[in-house]
This record gives C-alpha cells, sequence and structure tokens, in this order.
C-alpha cells in the first residue's frame, strides 16, 4: 500500500476538491498524471472508486470504504512525520558510546552522567573498553579516540589537546635512576600497555633527532588504570596521557622524564559514523564535551 501512496493521496484530494482538475491544482500536477493515478489505485483494488459525469463524480459505496480508511491512513503518516520532526529537534532517546578505559572513568563519565541530568530525556549507556571500538558492529553513536585516527570512514571531531609523557614514581628514579636519554629506556623497567607488549616507543628530541626504543616490562596490562597504579607504586616508568597522569605530576607524585623528547601527537577526537542526519543528541553530547574538556584542561601545551 505505500507503494501507492501518491496514488491515495490523489484520491483523497478528488474526493475533498471536487474533481479531478481540482485536484490537479492543488497537488500542482497535470491533470492526466493525476487521472492515471487514480486509474492504477482502481485497477490495483478492482474496484471503481467514484463514479464521473461531465458535470460530477460520487463515490461508490466501495469507494466511500476505502476513502474513510484512506484518510485514517494518512493522518497516521502525518503523525508519524510530526513525531519524527519533534524527536529531530529534541535532544532524547538512547545515546551509546565507548572511551578508553581510564580516560573514560576519570573524565567522561562524571561528564556524560551531568549531560544526562541536563537532558533527562536522554538514556545514556557508556561502554569502557581500550581495544578500538567498531561503531557499527557494536551499535555505538560514537567513541572517543585517543591518538592517531586509522579508520578514516569515520567522522571525527577534535576534542581536546593531549601529548603522551614518560613518567615514573620519585621512589623509582631514586632506586634506579633517572634516564638521559631514550635509549637507556631498554635498560628500565618500562610498564605497559597489551598493545604495546612488543612494540617500540618514539621519540622526537631536540634538533630533529628520532629515536626509536624497542621496550619491555615485566608488567603488562589491557587497562591503562593498572599501568598508573603500577608507576604511582614505583614499579617502573609509564608513557601516559597528561589527562591520565597531569594531577600526579602536579601533587608530586609522580616525575616527569626526559621532557625534551616528544612522543607522537596523542589527540582526543569524537568519531562517529556519519555526519547526515546526525541526532540531536549526540550532537549536542560532541559539543557539551568539547566545552566541558575545555573547561578542564590546566596543563601547559608548551611542554609536550
Amino acid at each position: 500500500m505505500l507503494d501507492n501512496l501518491p496514488a491515495l493521496v490523489a484520491f483523497d484530494r478528488i474526493v475533498r476538491s471536487g474533481s479531478l482538475s481540482a485536484a490537479a491544482r492543488e497537488l500542482d500536477l497535470s491533470l492526466a498524471v493525476v487521472s492515471k493515478r487514480l486509474a492504477q489505485l482502481e485497477a490495483g483494488l478492482g474496484v471503481r472508486l467514484l463514479q464521473r459525469t461531465t458535470r460530477r463524480q460520487t463515490l461508490t459505496e466501495e469507494g466511500a470504504l476505502f476513502h474513510a480508511s484512506v484518510v485514517r491512513i494518512l493522518a497516521e503518516l502525518e503523525s508519524a512525520e510530526a513525531l519524527l520532526g519533534q524527536r529531530r529537534q529534541a535532544v532524547s532517546g538512547l545515546l551509546r558510546l565507548g572511551a578508553p578505559v581510564d580516560f573514560g572513568r576519570r573524565w567522561i563519565a562524571p561528564i556524560a552522567g551531568d549531560f544526562q541530568r541536563l537532558h533527562p530525556q536522554v538514556d545514556l549507556q557508556l561502554e569502557l573498553s581500550d581495544s578500538l571500538a567498531d561503531l557499527l558492529d557494536d551499535g555505538l553513536d560514537l567513541a572517543i579516540r585517543v591518538g592517531s585516527l586509522a579508520d578514516s570512514s569515520l567522522i571525527a571531531r577534535p576534542l581536546a589537546d593531549n601529548y603522551r609523557l614518560l613518567c615514573a614514581a620519585p621512589s623509582y628514579l631514586r632506586e634506579h635512576g633517572e634516564p638521559q636519554h631514550p635509549a637507556q629506556l631498554a635498560e628500565h623497567r618500562c610498564l605497559l600497555n597489551s598493545d604495546q607488549a612488543r612494540g617500540e616507543w618514539r621519540f622526537s628530541g631536540p634538533d630533529g633527532e628520532r629515536v626509536t626504543v624497542k621496550v619491555r616490562g615485566s608488567l603488562v596490562s589491557n587497562d591503562g588504570g593498572a599501568v598508573q597504579a603500577w608507576a604511582l607504586a614505583g614499579m617502573g616508568i609509564a608513557l601516559k596521557s597528561i589527562w591520565d597522569v597531569g594531577d600526579a605530576l602536579a601533587a608530586g607524585e609522580l616525575q616527569r622524564i626526559l621532557p625534551d623528547y616528544r612522543a607522537p601527537e596523542a589527540p582526543l577526537h569524537a568519531v562517529y559514523p556519519h555526519a547526515e542526519h546526525l541526532a540531536p543528541r549526540v550532537r549536542e553530547f560532541v559539543s557539551y564535551l568539547r566545552e566541558r574538556l575545555a573547561g578542564a584542561w590546566r596543563w601547559d601545551t608548551s611542554v609536550g
């Protein structure tokens, strides 16, 4: 029946306006098109809907019964369109987002809670994982990514500045000494995320020097929070985001190492599968998140 929607609209307009020619004018269609749609509708139903003479038209008994149903159908469609129009403007519905565990727990979760309080018609689900989520397979509206973006098919919106740095507890440095060059990291206990277990740490230093170090460590975790806990406990050197360790550095619980050497850029982005017809809840949350993270930034970008 939905395939016949233009014919249903034409039939209803013919009945309401009193003639095919009046219906054609109101629909801004030719008389031939309106006549064809009526004929197709009658042929599909196998009944005559209108009795027509040169002077007047009247509904047949079947036509009157059918028109009553058509009126209800078109009214329901208009109501559905109006409802969707309201939802397009309203910040409501289910918002599913993903974020790295440590950053998500510390920063995204409180901000998401405040956002839901501001928009009580939003149901919000936060999925925390240090594995890169597949937004479509996992049914996520958006995800927070730290570092380079591998999937160019996703739409990415910058959220905030970020950089990674080397750090360790003062107790570790007193016991094991402080490296003076990235190459010396190979001689230290490095605290690793699972994706770094057999990897390399890369740095750019003064005068354009580039250094790649094969890191090793006895403590490896897929949870960035566990790596940070080990660093705070004096168990090794970690390569962490300023968002994770900035306050611990300011409090003296951790100490920055090799400040003249920069790790690769690690900007924060919100990514989502497409930008067309983006739901207001997604658009508003990303804007709110950018604003809140900008207000939370309290570290010197020049030392990144």
